[in-house]
């Protein structure tokens, strides 16, 4: 599998969990969770869709012949540590599992960083 197919295979999975992870919370959780751990859910389901977004992105970069699967990498640590941690929160109201969101938001604005990198190096040649 090319590097790009990956990548756009990865942003189209990660689209439509975020997409049914919206639909689940503003159908299925609705009624059982607070407006406050609804809101802690749809967050998550919020950015997993720009960084699902984000790695189409780097299947993009990918296709223009510039070095970014670092930058893919990053996003779906991000969306695995930030959204996965919102969701285990808002599901389970355990408020400890808040502290590892910022670790996802760090590899989130690592992965769009190395994506510039990647996209202005690649111009610059």
């Amino acid at each position: 599998m090319r590097a790009t197919d990956f990548w756009l295979a990865l942003g189209g999975i990660n689209a439509f969990v975020a997409v049914a992870a919206g639909a689940f919370g503003a159908h299925g959780l609705k009624p059982r969770l607070s407006s406050e751990l609804l809101a802690v859910f749809e967050t998550g389901a919020r950015y997993q869709m720009y960084h699902a977004l984000g790695l189409l992105a780097v299947a993009f970069v990918l296709g223009q012949g510039r070095s970014a699967s670092a930058a893919g990498w990053a996003m779906l640590a991000g969306i695995v540590l930030f959204s996965g941690s919102l969701y285990a929160l808002a599901l389970t109201g355990i408020r400890a599992l808040g502290a590892i969101t910022p670790l996802g938001g760090l590899c989130f604005l690592t992965g769009w960083a190395i994506l510039v990198w990647a996209a202005l190096r690649g111009a610059a040649s």
